[in-house]
C-alpha cells in the first residue's frame, strides 16, 4: 500500500499576514484546512498512512488532526528543528514511514483535482523511480517548465524563462520509490526541485511526468487562496456546487446576504443587513449589522462593528491591511 508525506513546514511568506499565527497548510479553503483537502484526496486514492512533515508553527497541526483516526487514517508527524528544504523534509519524514513501498509526496500549498489513482497506476506501468504530476498552463513564464519525451519520460527541469520550451509545469505531487528517497542526504538542507530532480535526470534515472489538466491551483498568495476557496465552493473538485458554505453553529440573519463562493467557519454570527461576498470568514467571527465584507479574509474571533466596509482586505485583531 502506498504511503504519503505531506510537506507542510513552509512559512508561507507570500501569504503574510495571513500566516502570522497560522501555518499556510492550515488556512481554511471552502471551510476546511488545505491539509484536510489533501488528506481526503490521498484517502480517495487508497492512501491511509501519512506523515506530516512540519516545521513552522508545527504545534497547530496535532490538536486538529491527532492520530488521524477521525478520518480513518494513520497520521504521524516529523518535526524539523530548522527548515530543511523540500528534499531535506522528505528525507527527514521518511524515517516515520512504515514500509518500503512507493511514497506519494504532496506540496502543502497546492489544491489539485488530478487523478492520483491513475498517477499511481502510471508510475507502476512505467516501472518508474519517480513520477511527477505535471499540468499545462497558459503562460509558463512564472514557473519552471518540465519537458517530456513522447513516452512521458522527463527530459529536463528548466528554470523560469521568457520563452518557455513547453507550457507543462511541475504541479507538486510526486511518487517516489523508497530507494530514491534514501539517496537524499540526511540532516541537510536540500531542494527537491532545484537539486534532486535535475540530478536524477542527469543520472538517467527513470523519472516520468504524468500529465493531467484537471483543476489545479497554487494557493501561495492571499488572492489565490480566496480564489481557491471560491472555486471549491462552486464545485471545482466535484461534489455539490453552492453559492456559499457555512460551519456548524453559525447563524445568518434572514435579512443578511451571503454568497459569491464565501466560506464561513464554525460559530459565525452574521447580523441583519450584512453582506458577505467572495470571502473567507474564520471561526467565532461576529459580523455586525449592515457591514459589507467583499473579497476579504477575516481572521478567527473578530468582531466586525456595524456598518463596516471591508473590501479586498485582511482583517485581524492587529488591524486591517489590503490583500
Amino acid at each position: 500500500m502506498t504511503e504519503a508525506i505531506l510537506l507542510v513546514g513552509g512559512m508561507g511568506t507570500r501569504l503574510m499576514p495571513l500566516t502570522r499565527n497560522t501555518p499556510k497548510p492550515m488556512l481554511p479553503v471552502a471551510g476546511l484546512p488545505v491539509t484536510e483537502h489533501q488528506l481526503l484526496m490521498a484517502k480517495r486514492a487508497g492512501i491511509t498512512s501519512v506523515v506530516l512533515a512540519t516545521s513552522y508553527l508545527s504545534e497547530i497541526f496535532i490538536p486538529y488532526f491527532g492520530d488521524g483516526s477521525k478520518w480513518g487514517m494513520d497520521l504521524r508527524y516529523a518535526v524539523e528543528d530548522k527548515p530543511l528544504g523540500t528534499g531535506g523534509a522528505i528525507r527527514n519524514a521518511a524515517a516515520h514511514l512504515h514500509g518500503d513501498d512507493t511514497v506519494a509526496i504532496f506540496n502543502g500549498d497546492v489544491i489539485s483535482g488530478h487523478d492520483l489513482t491513475e498517477q499511481i497506476n502510471f508510475h507502476a506501468r512505467n516501472q518508474a523511480e519517480v513520477t511527477l504530476h505535471l499540468t499545462r498552463v497558459d503562460d509558463a513564464r512564472a514557473y519552471g517548465c518540465v519537458p517530456t519525451e513522447t513516452d512521458g519520460r522527463v527530459s529536463a527541469f528548466l528554470e523560469k524563462m521568457d520563452k518557455p520550451v513547453t507550457n507543462t509545469i511541475n504541479a507538486g505531487c510526486y511518487l517516489f520509490d523508497r530507494s530514491v528517497i534514501d539517496l537524499i542526504p540526511p540532516h541537510s538542507v536540500v531542494s527537491i526541485e532545484r537539486e534532486i530532480f535535475p540530478d536524477l535526470v542527469l543520472q538517467g534515472k527513470k523519472v516520468f511526468g504524468f500529465i493531467d489538466d484537471s483543476y489545479w491551483l497554487d494557493i501561495g498568495t492571499p488572492t489565490a487562496l480566496l480564489k481557491g476557496s471560491r472555486d471549491l465552493v462552486a464545485g471545482a473538485l466535484g461534489g455539490h456546487a453552492s453559492t456559499f458554505v457555512v460551519g456548524q453553529g453559525s447563524l445568518i440573519d434572514p435579512g443578511a446576504q451571503v454568497g459569491g463562493g464565501s466560506a464561513l467557519g464554525i460559530n459565525v454570527h452574521v447580523e441583519e443587513r450584512a453582506v458577505i461576498e467572495g470571502s473567507i470568514v474564520c471561526d467565532e467571527v461576529r459580523v455586525g449589522q449592515g457591514s459589507h465584507i467583499i473579497d476579504s479574509f477575516i481572521a478567527p474571533g473578530m468582531v466586525i462593528p456595524p456598518d463596516s466596509k471591508i473590501i479586498d482586505s485582511y482583517c485581524a485583531k492587529d488591524g486591517i491591511s489590503p490583500l
